[in-house]
C-alpha cells in the first residue's frame, strides 16, 4: 500500500482549517426564572457535555437574588482530572424555571463556588432535551424534546 503524500498534506490541511473554525465553547441564551417571584432574566449559559449536573456561580446567584435551598446531604465535587475541586462541596441549589427557544422546564441547579460560567447546563439537561448541536457553528436545534418541555420543534 503506498501513501499519497499530497493527499495526505490536503487531509491536514483541512482538519486545520475545520480546528481553526470550530468553537471553543458552545452557549445558549436562557431566560431563568425565580420560582418564588416569577422574575426573570435572560443570559448566557454554557452547554457542557463534560459536567455531570446543571451548576450556577454563587456570586450569580446572590447578584440575582435567587432563594437557596440547602441540600440534605452536600456533594463533593470533582474536576476533568477527577481531582476533588479545592473549593468544597456543593452545599446549597436553587429551583428555577429555565426557557429556550420555547421551551419550559422547572429545574434544580447546583449552586458552585468560583465558577467561571454564570450557569452550566451539563448532562443531564443535554440528555433529557437531546438537542441537535453543530459545535463548528453553535446552532443548537430543539429537535428531539420530550412533549413535557412544553412546545414541540417544528421547521419553518
Amino acid at each position: 500500500m503506498t501513501i499519497n503524500a499530497d493527499a495526505l498534506k490536503s487531509e491536514e490541511t483541512e482538519v486545520r482549517k475545520i480546528a481553526e473554525r470550530t468553537l471553543r465553547e458552545v452557549t445558549v441564551k436562557i431566560g431563568l426564572e425565580r420560582i418564588n417571584t416569577q422574575e426573570g432574566i435572560t443570559m448566557e449559559a454554557l452547554l457542557d457535555s463534560g459536567a455531570t449536573g446543571l451548576v450556577m456561580s454563587s456570586e450569580f446567584t446572590k447578584k440575582q437574588g435567587f432563594k437557596l435551598k440547602k441540600l440534605e446531604r452536600p456533594m463533593q465535587v470533582r474536576n476533568v482530572d477527577r481531582t476533588f475541586n479545592k473549593e468544597g462541596l456543593i452545599e446549597n441549589m436553587v429551583e428555577v424555571n429555565i426557557y429556550y427557544q420555547g421551551h419550559r422546564e422547572r429545574t434544580e441547579i447546583d449552586v458552585i463556588r468560583e465558577q467561571k460560567w454564570k450557569v452550566i447546563l451539563g448532562m443531564p439537561w443535554l440528555a433529557y432535551h437531546n438537542p441537535e448541536i453543530n459545535w463548528r457553528t453553535g446552532e443548537v436545534k430543539m429537535t428531539r424534546c420530550p412533549e413535557e418541555c412544553g412546545k414541540q420543534w417544528r421547521p419553518v
